[in-house]
């Protein structure tokens, strides 16, 4: 989806021609689905540093574009309001998926380490869920807790704080443990944060 809404781009957003940053994705995302072809059970080495390398590299387009679009803006006038809250949504779409992706990398030692290793023997985590704290809640809702019911959380999981912290501009019912979670959480409210009141506002103000 990343890559689709990459190829999307006006042509003065992209950072190299339309084909090379996707291309590098796609061959990034090759090897990740070969090693793990139906369901995420095998972790190499080599699966981990492609999967983080594919997020960052989408990630610095991402944000590269949303520079350009804010210098375009600033420095060169642009007249295109349609087509402009158009790469601002793309832009900021990419980003809720980016970051998520991120989060569901590196939480707990990533997907795999996180279905496949004992949970005492997981790593620490970098973000707390509600149902982490459900075991003592009301019989229905302690039965999905994690204690109980072996939980963990999936890419949906991970996908849903990346929206409400692109929307909200803070963390809602999940909360950032460690640093690097906090980072990552900083950078995406204040890009999404960006996005909302410099490029959309812009572009709605061209189209009045």
């Amino acid at each position: 989806m990343a890559i689709v809404l990459y190829l999307a781009l006006p042509q003065q957003l992209l950072v190299a021609p339309r084909f090379v940053l996707p291309g590098l994705e796609v061959l990034l995302l090759v090897p990740l689905v070969a090693i793990n072809p139906r369901r995420l059970t095998r972790q190499t080495r080599t699966f981990r540093v492609l999967s983080l390398t594919l997020v960052l590299v989408i990630a610095a387009s991402n944000m590269t574009a949303l520079g350009i679009l804010i210098h375009e803006l600033i420095h060169a006038g642009v007249k295109d309001g349609p087509g402009l809250l158009t790469a601002a949504l793309q832009v900021w779409l990419t980003n809720i998926i980016v970051f998520g992706l991120a989060f569901w990398e590196l939480d707990r030692g990533g997907p795999v380490t996180r279905t496949q290793a004992p949970r005492d023997e997981l790593p620490l985590a970098d973000f707390r869920f509600s149902q982490d704290e459900n075991d003592d809640a009301v019989q229905e809702v302690a039965d999905g807790a994690s204690v109980s019911s072996d939980w963990v959380p999936t890419l949906v999981d991970y996908l849903y704080i990346s929206v409400t912290n692109s929307t909200a501009f803070s963390p809602t019912d999940t909360m950032p443990l460690s640093s690097r979670a906090k980072l990552l959480m900083s950078i995406e409210s204040i890009a999404a944060l960006t996005t909302s009141l410099l490029v959309i506002a812009r572009a709605v103000s061209i189209l009045h």
